[in-house]
């Protein structure tokens, strides 16, 4: 664990990305291309900006990145990158849509890496992780357009094969994944949606 562990760290030091959970975006993106060309892209729990960042580079000058957190982050794009607008919001407050949707109405990609603070009890931790990604899966409901694309962080619990099916019920395909760079250790999966309907099953 401690070699995977300094191999990651030590690569987004080299990469220039602030936190190595920017690999775990890049390992699906690879194999599933959920963002584009051009894309707009909605960032949730984004602090300190690697994923940001990283979906900044992918979706290039004519796209756009807005990154939220509870910490103001401030992390520049890359040259050529899609520019990025940083919101320092609490995603559960009412006036967190009107700030988004005034930079940008609807988005084609939305991803979160948000994780609740971690108490040490798997179940305590697990219910609050489910209650981000529900909170998450209502937003994209709000803001993600037809056939746009959507991933998100989960710790498994008893509850989490209910919030598969739920995503299941949104996009035409649905993936849980376990990315190389996530600690063995970790209970964290990502969960993928692609191809986004807007009128539910």
């Amino acid at each position: 664990m401690r070699k995977v562990k300094d191999y990651y760290y030590n690569k987004a030091k080299k990469d220039k990305y602030p936190a190595r959970s920017v690999y775990k975006l890049e390992e699906a993106q690879a194999k599933y291309q959920i963002i584009k060309r051009g894309d707009s892209i909605l960032d949730l729990g984004c602090f300190p900006g690697s994923w940001s960042i990283y979906a900044s580079e992918l979706a290039g000058s004519k796209g756009v990145v807005v990154g939220v957190d509870l910490q103001q982050a401030s992390q520049s794009p890359r040259p050529d990158g899609a520019p990025i607008h940083w919101l320092c919001q609490d995603i559960t407050e009412p006036e967190f849509l009107p700030m988004v949707m005034k930079i940008r109405p609807s988005f084609r990609v939305i991803i979160s890496d948000m994780a609740p603070k971690t108490t040490g009890s798997k179940w305590a931790d697990a219910q609050q992780s489910l209650n981000l990604v529900y909170i998450s899966l209502d937003i994209v409901d709000q803001l993600l357009l037809n056939n746009g694309n959507f991933i998100c962080k989960v710790f498994q619990g008893e509850d989490f094969p209910k919030f598969v099916e739920d995503v299941k019920k949104r996009f035409t395909m649905v993936k849980v994944l376990k990315p190389k760079s996530s600690r063995i250790e970790s209970r964290e999966v990502f969960v993928l949606g692609t191809g986004y309907e807007k009128t539910t099953k």
